[in-house]
Parts: structure tokens; sequence; C-alpha cells
């Protein structure tokens, strides 16, 4: 049975690229049978998956028992739609639910730009947010 040293090398998850290095980089001779101290040739190969960083755990927010007379901010990211999203939802608290306070706001940067004001502002006056992410 002959096997396919590509797919089997694929199934390893290493390239044959990586295992085809230049015989000057590996120390072979003109050959590339036998390294420069008369032993066998040593390929190494890296994973270019690498290993990932361990996830650490954060518990919930403690959750309000009631949404009467609170306050819910409607944090906007810039997300496409999502301040549109936003003030639907407003909108419905405001014939649904009239004792809760929503504040709407547009966070400064991007999504995953840090907006210590607006978070500032969150924990001292409000009880809930929601935000629109997208995706």
């Amino acid at each position: 049975m002959r096997i396919n040293r590509r797919r089997l090398l694929s199934l390893l998850g290493t390239s044959p690229v990586l295992l085809a290095g230049s015989s000057a980089k590996a120390g072979t001779s003109k050959n590339g049978a036998e390294n420069t101290r008369g032993g066998a040739e040593k390929f190494t190969a890296v994973s270019p998956k690498g290993t990932p960083p361990p996830v650490h755990r954060f518990p919930m927010a403690p959750r309000l028992d009631t949404l009467d007379g609170k306050t819910i901010y409607l944090v906007d990211t810039g997300f496409f739609g999502g301040g549109l999203l936003l003030h639907q939802i407003q909108d419905w608290f405001q014939q649904n639910m009239p004792n809760v306070k929503t504040v709407f706001r547009k966070k400064a940067g991007g999504w995953a730009a840090d907006d210590p004001p607006l978070w500032a502002e969150i924990k001292a006056k409000g009880n809930a947010v929601i935000m629109a992410i997208g995706h």
C-alpha cells in the first residue's frame, strides 16, 4: 500500500513546505543525505496553530429583581443599524414600561475601544446596560 506523504503530513497538521527547507539552513552536504557532523539529517517542524492562551472566567453580573424605577443605558458601538435598534428598544420601554428610564449613549471609538468616561457614568447612574455590538 502506497501512502501519499502530502496527505499524511496534512493530517498531522504539518505543511510539506516546512519539511522542504534549504540544505544550507539544515547544515547538509551537497547531496542532502547527511549533516556536517556525519549523522542523519534532522528536520524541525513548528505547528502554525500555536498554543492558545488560557481562558479566564468571570462571574455574571448580579441580576435585578425588577426593572421598575431603574435606569437602563442603551449603548451604541457604531455598528451599522445598532443605533436604530436601540431607539426602537427605547420606544418599547416608553410604551410598555414607562417607569423604566432609558438613556441612549454612543460609545467613543470602535466596538473594542475602551470608553472610561462612559463606563464611569453608567456605573454611577445606571442599573443595567444593553449594548448593540453587532453580528
